[in-house]
């Protein structure tokens, strides 16, 4: 995995590299050489090329003065843009390094810059640190729509230019690059969206910080993790020893969603699937997958689980590795109960999803006092109604929030979205990169919920298989989307799973 820092924790490892004897000014040149080598490499090649460094007047702007310079060296015409103002060392003395060099720093100049920009062969952008907050103002924001009108491809310092450092988010214009180059490790701007979209691709450049200081409790999720993560068949194995998951979903006027999280588990290589639902709703959902097998639980007036089906379920727990429970089942008051009784009693490990999170609305308290482990997969709605807060805000500090969900819960804590989160009780958070945007269809959360039951039963503990099912399950909605686009269903990425297991397992 490779760790992503805040900017609080980027700060602090300035500070104790620094400490350790490892000057700014030594980051800095590393910095911008590796910016000057993205840079020659998206122009395709250096000699003979015109390339254009837009700087500000922190870090930032002085690893591109750096990266000016080195790129000069290399046979390059180079044109620095700087705004007006006075620099701090190191940066003051990188700009005095490239006046001696010949290339003096030009003011910026809307006109001057875009018709620099326009002759150019590529353009680096290193305006904003990832200290920047609220939204760029002239003259960088002319400089920042300058950079996206011109035809040359950009390459970011660190983070896209009017991107903040720790949700992503922009106010205003940002830059979008094609490349940017993180220093020592991907920020967390960087991986959130919307600014995962204007980083383009993401190079991570060794620049000398210690190894021993690259510390974080925030992860990004490579394949190689997952491949090192996934639960192997034994060659002399059975279905029982391959993970035996019970799906508990379903009601009235909600039959799919219980078919879905069954072939989500199969499809994920669990063993032997066994679907509860209410009796009235038996036959419509055996028309499903033909591997499933059946538990009929009585009913409620409304069609839906009721109450006292915990009895006879209570019977069956010890027979199945783990539980999905949620999907379909409906927020009747009757299930409800059904529901807390299930979480709270439940002895095997539990994946609570969808109608069984929201059973807990305004009482996320009582997820702690469960018998068992358990996992939690609310989309941004049914976090905000578990912890009774307004959904707009779970996007203002959405690491943060599901850190603390799972503090709070006991449970590990699955956030999902365009970059699915995923907490531990001990603090340490992963980020899913693999998602795409073909999943934002009706159905494939309940895949994902099959997925993750299916790694569980296998073996893994939940904050692993919550990792593996959520980048299986990100992996299996892009290859659907390769092979139907946009009209890609969550059966779909269901039948993908396999394939998509066997691009991580084949890839090592």
């Amino acid at each position: 995995m490779l760790p992503i820092l805040t900017t609080a924790e980027t700060r602090a490892l300035d500070q104790a590299t620094e400490a350790r004897g490892i000057p700014v000014a030594l980051l800095m040149e590393r910095a911008g050489l590796a910016v000057a080598r993205a840079a020659a490499s998206l122009a395709g090649g250096a000699y003979g090329r015109r390339a254009v460094v837009v700087c500000g007047k922190g870090n930032n702007g002085g690893d591109g003065l750096v990266a000016a310079r080195h790129l000069a060296r290399s046979g390059m015409a180079v044109e620095a843009f700087l705004p007006d103002a006075e620099l701090r060392e190191p940066a003051a003395g990188n700009l005095r390094a490239l006046e001696r060099a010949g290339i003096p720093a030009r003011p910026f100049d809307d006109g001057g810059l875009r018709r620099s920009l326009e002759r150019a062969d590529v353009a680096v952008d290193a305006i904003f640190g990832i200290g920047f907050r609220g939204a760029a103002e002239l003259p960088y924001a002319a400089a920042i729509e300058a950079l996206n009108d011109a035809p040359a491809p950009v390459v970011a310092v660190d983070i896209p230019s009017g991107v903040e450092g720790d949700t992503g988010a922009h106010h205003g214009p940002a830059v979008a690059a094609d490349v940017t180059v993180a220093m020592g490790a991907p920020k967390l701007g960087d991986v959130l969206f919307p600014g995962a979209s204007l980083a383009g691709v993401l190079e991570v450049a060794d620049i000398g910080f210690p190894e021993d200081l690259l510390r974080s409790d925030l992860w990004l999720i490579e394949g190689d993790d997952v491949r090192a993560w996934l639960p192997r068949r034994d060659p002399d194995t059975h279905k029982r020893r391959t993970g035996v998951v019970l799906v508990v979903a379903g009601s009235r006027r909600m039959t799919g969603a219980p078919r879905l999280v069954v072939e989500g588990a199969y499809r994920a290589g669990a063993g032997l699937v066994t679907l509860a639902v209410p009796e009235g709703i038996l036959r419509a959902v055996q028309a499903g997958p033909p591997e499933g097998t059946f538990l009929p639980l009585p009913e409620g007036p409304a069609g839906s689980i009721a109450e006292g089906a915990f009895e006879v379920l209570a019977q069956e727990l010890d027979r199945f590795d783990a539980v999905a429970v949620g999907p379909g089942l409906s927020t009747d008051e009757e299930t409800q109960a059904f529901v807390h009784r299930l979480v709270l009693e439940s002895p095997i490990p539990l994946v609570i999803d969808a109608d069984a999170i929201n059973a807990f609305a305004g009482r996320s308290g009582d997820l702690a006092g469960r018998s068992a482990g358990a996992l939690i997969t609310p989309h941004a709605g049914e976090f905000a109604r578990l912890f009774g807060m307004p959904a707009s805000e779970v996007a203002d500090d959405p690491v943060g929030l599901v850190r603390k969900a799972a503090a709070e819960t006991g449970c590990v804590t699955l956030l999902k979205g365009s970059r699915t989160l995923i907490a531990a009780r001990d603090g340490q958070v992963r980020i899913n990169p693999s998602g795409t945007s073909v999943l934002a269809t009706g159905g494939t959360g309940d895949v994902l919920t099959g997925a993750i039951a299916a790694m569980a039963a296998r073996g893994l503990a939940l904050f692993d298989a919550a990792s593996v099912g959520a980048f299986v399950h990100g992996l299996a909605g892009r290859i659907a989307g390769e092979r139907t686009g946009e009209g890609t269903v969550a059966g779909d990425v269901a039948r993908a799973l396999p394939e998509a297991v066997r691009r991580i397992t084949e890839s090592g």
